[in-house]
């Protein structure tokens, strides 16, 4: 069994993450009008009405990505990613009790969001793409959340792969100085894995506990039983409960009031937290 690290708490903008007392619930903002889940936006008004329902249906923070991450998504220049996302990262800092965080892997945008008052950084890369984004977070003293992504380096054993290369990314993120307690680690379901491997993953968890951070997973609407995504609600639902079980620390979700309930009753068996509501 992999070595259990207790871990300290995360202040990120309005809110303090106690890690292990809960799990932490992340919805999904996609200004991207070709997301592979079909929830893509394009209009302001629209994008913050989304986030708004999201925190009344129990969200404790909101991602914003402006490009698409959908396997042969074609990237966007950084000017679009601004016109797209920055707008929205604004006005959710100024109408919102929760963090907001940017999900961005090119330093222009992930710069002007935190500039307008986003809380966190979630790279999709790692820092595989742009390193300097480590500098950013430690400039800022945000959380940093780097992910696992095997999109331009398959591999055949999995999670050896995964845990080497978030050991690359905590090391860089450190030098860069973010502090321990900002840096959140991600596995990246879906980025450059098999299905069986997205699978092993989600089985074998709890063996990223040994590196000390908190774990984010990210299975929303992904990979599963070959539905389209928006007839994945159920198997998400599994993938979260089970990610659970195994150490996940936050999960980032498209459907969120059902994913809330799924956490809740996840929390109740495997963290003996009862929430009624």
């Amino acid at each position: 069994m992999a070595k259990t690290v207790p871990l300290s708490s995360t202040r990120c903008g309005p809110t303090t993450f106690h890690w292990g007392e809960r799990t932490y619930i992340m919805g999904i903002v996609n200004v991207s009008p070709d997301s592979f889940s079909g929830d893509g936006i394009s209009d302001v008004n629209v994008a913050v009405s989304r986030a708004k329902d999201f925190v009344g249906q129990g969200a404790d923070i909101i991602d914003v990505g402006g490009e698409s991450t959908r396997p042969g998504f074609v990237p966007i220049s950084v000017d679009e990613e601004l016109r797209r996302v920055v707008p929205v990262v604004e006005r959710l800092v100024r109408e919102l009790p929760v963090p907001i965080s940017i999900d961005t892997y090119k330093l222009e945008v992930a710069r002007k969001a935190l500039d307008v008052g986003a809380h966190m950084i979630n790279d999709i890369w790692g820092l595989q793409k742009e390193p300097r984004l480590a500098n950013l977070a430690a400039e800022k003293g945000v959380p940093l959340i780097v992910m696992s992504n095997q999109r331009e380096q398959p591999c055949r054993r999995i999670v050896p792969a995964v845990l080497s290369d978030l050991r690359r990314a905590i090391k860089l993120a450190l030098e860069a100085g973010v502090v321990w307690e900002n840096i959140i680690i991600d596995p990246g379901i879906g980025f450059g894995k098999t299905a069986e491997q997205n699978l092993e993953l989600i089985r074998r968890l709890s063996e990223l506990k040994v590196l000390g951070r908190p774990i984010l997973l990210g299975t929303s609407r992904k990979f599963m039983l070959d539905l389209p995504p928006d007839q994945r609600l159920e198997a998400t639902a599994a993938t979260v409960a089970i990610g659970i079980a195994k150490g996940a620390d936050i999960v980032r979700v498209h459907d969120v009031q059902e994913m809330v309930l799924v956490s809740r009753m996840s929390d109740a068996i495997v963290k003996k937290r009862w929430r009624q509501k």
